[in-house]
């Protein structure tokens, strides 16, 4: 908040009300990357690789018949609480989803303008960076949400139940129809761009210099297979939610557990559960080495 000095016509002063104060330096530590910010960024990264580790790592059981399950994230943490060492894990869990829910909602506010969102379309590719770290922050919200309510012994419904639910509810609305089948492109075009970013390596470009050639290279690895695994679910997802709008049948639509319990029942569906659950267990590889060297600061 600027103000004129009297008696100095034009005359510019940095004054600030002190409202302002914490404000700005909520946003000059989320812009460059530092303090509490770069804490939240990087907590929320591990606590997001531990969790798809965990999905992958069941899934890899079933797909060698040892006890495993096809299941989301959620269903994997209603696993992990079955046990005392469990339980501390999905405590910490739930503090790593929180940190980063909030750390996608304070990026999505302190979101620089850039030079280029004054031209044409530069406005809608701003705010669809802050659509896209509010929609993040909101999944991981939730994802805090039931981490706590399977330790305070609520449960929760699948992934699965959860998307049947959703998509009768929506099928009952009017152009409920075509609001399904406008979710279920946006879920395959999710997937489009998980397999862009990997093979074009696009994720490189937030990683911060001083990486070893070798954490350069086998990051690379890890996240081309993770975010290629990422393609097939969404893709598979998406495409039962059309389906379901297709047919007007909720019961079409599906969510991650149901992705991967598709693979198992398909055509040599053991090798290609196998393959996607280490899939996902590279994204999880992927996102510690993310933790580590990427670059948190808003603009980035």
């Amino acid at each position: 908040m600027q103000t004129t000095k009297p008696g100095r016509p034009g005359a510019v002063s940095t004054f600030r009300h002190p409202a302002w104060v914490p404000r700005e330096k909520a946003k000059d530590k989320a812009r460059s990357g530092r303090g509490w910010y770069a804490v939240l960024a990087r907590v929320g990264l591990v606590a997001k690789g531990v969790s798809f580790a965990l999905v992958g790592i069941l899934a890899i059981k079933l797909a060698f018949g040892n006890g495993g399950e096809a299941t989301s994230r959620q269903g994997a943490l209603q696993t992990l609480a079955q046990g005392t060492f469990g339980k501390a894990l999905l405590i910490a869990l739930a503090f790593g989803f929180a940190a980063y829910a909030i750390w996608r909602f304070v990026k999505a506010f302190a979101e620089r303008e850039d030079p280029g969102d004054g031209e044409a379309g530069g406005t809608a590719k701003k705010w669809g960076r802050r659509a896209g770290d509010v929609g993040r922050g909101l999944i991981y919200a939730g994802l805090t949400f039931s981490a706590i309510k399977i330790l305070v012994g609520s449960g929760g419904q699948s992934q699965n139940q959860t998307a049947h639910k959703n998509a009768a509810a929506i099928l009952s609305w009017p152009a409920g129809t075509w609001i399904v089948g406008v979710i279920g492109v946006c879920i395959v075009a999710a997937g489009l761009w998980n397999a862009y970013r990997g093979l074009t390596k696009k994720f490189e470009e937030r990683w911060r210099g001083g990486m070893s050639a070798t954490a350069r290279r086998w990051g690379g690895r890890v996240g081309v297979l993770g975010h290629l695994a990422r393609a097939v679910v969404f893709a598979l997802i998406g495409g039962f939610v059309i389906k379901a709008a297709l047919d007007y049948n909720p019961q079409d639509a599906i969510g991650l557990d149901g992705a991967l319990q598709k693979l198992v029942n398909a055509n040599y569906g053991q090798y290609l559960l196998g393959l996607t659950a280490a899939g996902l267990i590279a994204y999880a590889l992927f996102c510690l080495v993310d933790a580590r060297y990427r670059d948190v600061s808003a603009q980035a």
